[in-house]
């Protein structure tokens, strides 16, 4: 019984489920900025090649 008492008042598991939420956070904030930046800097990279081609 003292060894449920004591798994159930550990609170490394807790710590760790935090850092698992932050972590999944903070890719899927990445993964929006990705796509949102990636549409954009894909057509800056055509009209700059556009540019250099047409020198």
């Amino acid at each position: 019984m003292q060894k449920i008492i004591k798994f159930l008042m550990d609170e490394e598991g807790a710590t760790a489920v935090e850092y698992a939420l932050m972590v999944a956070l903070i890719a899927i904030v990445i993964i929006v900025a990705v796509r949102f930046l990636g549409t954009s800097v894909s057509t800056v990279f055509s009209e700059v090649g556009s540019t250099i081609d047409d020198t």
